[in-house]
């Protein structure tokens, strides 16, 4: 018995200090996911990334932002902001249609109200967002990239046809209701260009009243007035 004992003491006394106790390496994560911890976080993470990518795109443009800058601006892996949006064009979609959700509003401000009065409403509406230095901002960096890079014109061409232009000309009993609106809202969007993009003087200090108040009618010339007759 005391043999036994003393045998299997000194095998015991044969390992390597410290090796009973080592715990197994751990398994490492695949490459291109994002870990589980960041996963979980969902809705949150979800917005930290967006608020990153709004910064981002205003800060550096369309251009020069990635997706590795916008994950490097959240805090997390690049896989992270792939999982929850895809491509950097779906990362941008994203962030825009966040920034540009006062300017989706303008059909509803269309809507509430006489007919004649449409023009008016629209244009009062649309400048009073760019007139907002919390709506301007995001407004002014989501045009620069549309101006200076082709993909992202697609994602915001995408995005005002659909969630604003086809909406106006949806609520026009008229002809050409579509051209109708895409031409009221070239007058309104060139006017604001000038103002507050590219800033002509003395278009860029001009009393607002006094904008809405000509550009108004034509607003409304192009969603509802009588088309010449070219006969």
């Amino acid at each position: 018995m005391t043999g036994q004992a003393a045998g299997s003491t000194s095998g015991q006394a044969d390992q390597a200090p410290g090796q009973a106790d080592q715990a197994p390496p751990p398994t490492p994560r695949r490459r291109g996911r994002p870990s589980r911890t960041q996963s979980e976080q969902g809705p949150a993470m979800r917005e930290v990334i967006l608020d990153a990518a709004r910064a981002q795109f205003s800060e550096r443009g369309y251009e020069k932002a990635s997706v590795r800058s916008i994950a490097k601006a959240a805090g997390v892996d690049s896989a992270l902001v792939h999982h929850y949006f895809g491509t950097k064009e779906q990362v941008f979609a994203a962030a825009i249609e966040v920034a540009f959700a006062p300017a989706l509003e303008a059909p509803t401000a269309v809507a509430e109200g006489p007919l004649d009065e449409v023009g008016e409403r629209l244009a009062r509406f649309i400048f009073g967002v760019w007139e907002n230095p919390e709506t301007r901002a995001p407004l002014l960096a989501i045009v620069r990239s549309a101006v200076n890079n082709e993909a992202a014109a697609a994602v915001f061409r995408r995005l005002v046809s659909a969630q604003i232009l086809s909406r106006i000309a949806g609520q026009l009993d008229l002809p050409d209701a579509q051209l109708r609106a895409e031409l009221a809202a070239a007058q309104v969007v060139g006017t604001a260009m000038l103002r507050y993009v590219i800033q002509v003087e003395p278009l860029a200090s001009a009393d607002m009243e006094q904008i809405i108040a000509r550009v108004a009618p034509v607003v409304q010339w192009h969603l509802t007035g009588e088309w010449p007759d070219r006969g």
